[in-house]
């Protein structure tokens, strides 16, 4: 089984829309019904578990029913029970996950598949699900990446330059990551009840467990909406 946990518990308003980023609309929906429907209509993907604050719930499960709904105008193939449930947002993005990996083990085998990904990355692929998932067969997880493209500099202190780095090895992460379920889980249950709270990236768990973790092709047009200069560049994507 291989089950997409969707991150849509953050608060964050830095577009200064009111609402958290993920159920701002844009071209007519909410960001977070992109990554719905990516996740619904994809053939390998069995179950979605999505963490959101109790207030957003009732009004996700309409935006799931929509989607499906118009996926199965399309297809013969329904997919409306995939949404298994809410999980509750934690102090920090990594307890939202630790929160959704606990709910998915009721329903879900150690040796299953979880897909994590972010509700304010609404330009998700169905390539790069598959890519995802294919190249985690016989590693512990998977995670897509970007090369850097610019010089890159360390500063101890943010302003001076410290060293140069080498950026033929430094990649920039992006999501879905996946982890095989049982190994992810306790990955996380290691770090508890400190070390979890100063993780800064999903994959950072598993590498600190020992796990195999690959890494796979990004696409850079898979970002992350945090301002409204992204929302922007996400409308004129819709636009060509």
């Amino acid at each position: 089984m291989n089950i997409a946990l969707i991150l849509s518990g953050g608060t964050g308003t830095r577009m200064g829309m009111g609402i958290p980023k993920q159920y701002v609309e844009a071209d007519g929906r909410p960001i977070i019904s992109y990554c719905i429907a990516r996740f619904l209509s994809h053939k390998q993907i069995d179950a979605i578990q999505i963490v959101a604050a109790p207030m957003w719930q009732d009004q996700i499960m309409k935006w799931v029913a929509e989607e499906s709904s118009n996926y199965e105008k399309v297809s013969s193939e329904g997919n409306s029970n995939k949404l298994k449930g809410f999980s509750i947002p934690g102090e920090t993005r990594q307890i939202s996950i630790l929160n959704g990996l606990k709910e998915i083990r009721k329903y879900a085998d150690d040796t299953d598949y979880v897909l994590i990904h972010d509700a304010a990355r609404p330009c998700l692929s169905t390539a790069q699900i598959t890519d995802c998932l294919n190249s985690a067969e016989g590693h512990d997880g998977v995670i897509p990446v970007l090369p850097m493209k610019d010089t890159v500099y360390s500063s101890f202190d943010g302003r001076r330059v410290s060293s140069l780095l080498n950026r033929d090895e430094i990649f920039a992460g992006q999501a879905p990551e996946v982890f095989v379920l049982g190994k992810y889980f306790d990955a996380n249950m290691r770090l508890l009840p400190d070390k979890i709270l100063h993780i800064n990236g999903s994959t950072e768990p598993a590498v600190l467990a020992g796990l195999d973790i690959v890494m796979i092709p990004g696409d850079e047009n898979n970002f992350k909406i945090t301002t409204k200069a992204d929302l922007d560049h996400f409308l004129s994507l819709r636009n060509i």
